[in-house]
């Protein structure tokens, strides 16, 4: 099997070895955790500013959460293709500068009092588009970073990341909309954009060209070698099915989850931050803790096994009141984010193994069509059956079939492995 490039061969041995004597990498995640403070506020705040400011409906909400998501279906797959051929940082880049414009629009819109509902789904669709081609870069990006050994470790690290962002942004969004009101604190997250775009600038790795046919290849072409691989791996295909399954019933939570708290709970702005916020302590212990434990149970297992024990943590979420039981939607989704890190620093780290760097594009837009294309379907699904059927029993329905995905991984190949391969 090919192997990646490994990190830059002015790095010593013993430094390459040190993620935290990594520069370009300290870069990367710092650029990265500023970026992801602020799309935090922005996951907070934007159904606030529909509920709040604009007064949506549950299905309003639900469509603007679709919106977000729905770019994943849609340019995925082609994008892919245009992600191998191009140089992967310039790329990034621009998508945080287009990404900063935009979050920009929102605050400066309801300054001048025309914010509507139309602009809020054309900046989720968009920013959603910027995303895609962002997140397909930044996973093919990573493996020419840093040595394929390092994998787990950055992906662990960058886990962590999401998860502290996740609770500082959450609780600084909060607090913003209290103070500044839901439309204004959006400029945090442009902000944001313009930091992680800098830092990419900063980077000094030089990243390896991009590896070039000499047969002139189209883009179904290149589409279709990218699914074959991805369906045609006995261990690949179960990975992304157990994901799909389990982002569609996610989904359908992150698009409830405002409503349930706000009309359902009575929480204020405030205590929604706080519970959004308290929930990813447990995402950024699972960050912290991932290398200990792929080492302790194995970075294989570490993909299946805590989903399977501790997958019904999310059944808490349905089960709190108004008052002080709300603290249980905070420990439920505690509890699911230390196995969403867990889970995501090794599932990441076996993809980026197993493929072929001229693949690495392909492959990863190939699972995040299918891995996040579920997504828009659960967002659509939340707001249509939590209007029917009500928030709670959704919620409930949500948190089984989330649970139950991790058996497609249960059933592979993948629990005979101790590890994640390296080579």
């Amino acid at each position: 099997m090919t192997t990646t490039v490994s990190a830059p061969e002015q790095e010593t041995p013993a430094a390459a070895k040190s993620l935290w004597r990594h520069r370009d990498f300290l870069l990367l995640w710092s650029g990265q955790t500023v970026s992801e403070i602020g799309s935090n506020i922005t996951q907070i705040t934007l159904p606030l500013v529909a509920l709040l400011t604009l007064n949506a409906s549950t299905f309003q909400v639900g469509l603007l959460t679709a919106a977000t998501t729905l770019p994943f279906l849609l340019v995925a797959l082609p994008a892919g293709p245009v992600v191998d051929r191009v140089l992967k940082r310039p790329l990034m880049l621009w998508c945080d500068l287009g990404r900063m414009v935009l979050a920009a629009s929102i605050p400066i819109a309801a300054v001048l009092g025309v914010l509507t509902m139309v602009q809020l789904y054309v900046v989720a669709l968009v920013m959603g588009v910027l995303s895609v081609f962002f997140a397909i870069a930044y996973q093919s990006y990573l493996p020419s970073l840093v040595e394929k050994d390092q994998l787990v470790d950055a992906n662990g690290k960058l886990g962590a990341t999401q998860s502290f962002a996740q609770l500082t942004g959450a609780s600084f969004g909060g607090a913003l909309v209290t103070f500044l009101g839901a439309a204004r604190a959006l400029a945090a997250d442009a902000v944001s954009f313009g930091a992680s775009a800098l830092t990419l600038f900063l980077i000094r790795t030089p990243e390896p060209a991009p590896t070039r046919s000499g047969d002139k290849r189209n883009l179904r072409a290149e589409i279709a070698e990218g699914l074959r691989f991805v369906v045609g791996h006995p261990v690949l295909r179960k990975l992304v099915a157990s994901t799909a399954v389990s982002n569609f019933f996610g989904t359908i939570v992150l698009s409830l989850q405002t409503v349930y708290l706000v009309r359902e709970l009575h929480a204020e702005p405030w205590v929604i931050g706080l519970v959004m916020g308290g929930s990813a302590i447990g995402g950024l212990a699972g960050g912290l803790i991932a290398n200990w434990v792929g080492k302790k149970i194995g970075t294989a297992r570490m993909i299946w096994l805590p989903a399977l024990l501790l997958g019904w943590a999310g059944l808490l979420i349905p089960a709190a009141q108004p008052g002080w039981s709300t603290i249980l939607v905070a420990v439920g989704m505690t509890i699911l984010m230390v196995i969403f890190v867990l889970y995501n620093s090794s599932q990441v780290s076996y993809r980026q193994s197993i493929t072929p760097p001229e693949l690495l594009g392909r492959m990863n837009a190939s699972v995040r069509w299918i891995m996040w294309g579920t997504m828009p379907l659960g967002a659509l699904a939340g707001g249509a059956l939590g209007t029917y059927f009500g928030v709670r029993p959704m919620l409930t329905v949500s948190a089984l079939g989330d649970w139950l995905a991790v058996l497609f991984i249960v059933f592979s190949p993948l629990r005979k492995l101790r590890d994640v391969p390296k080579d």
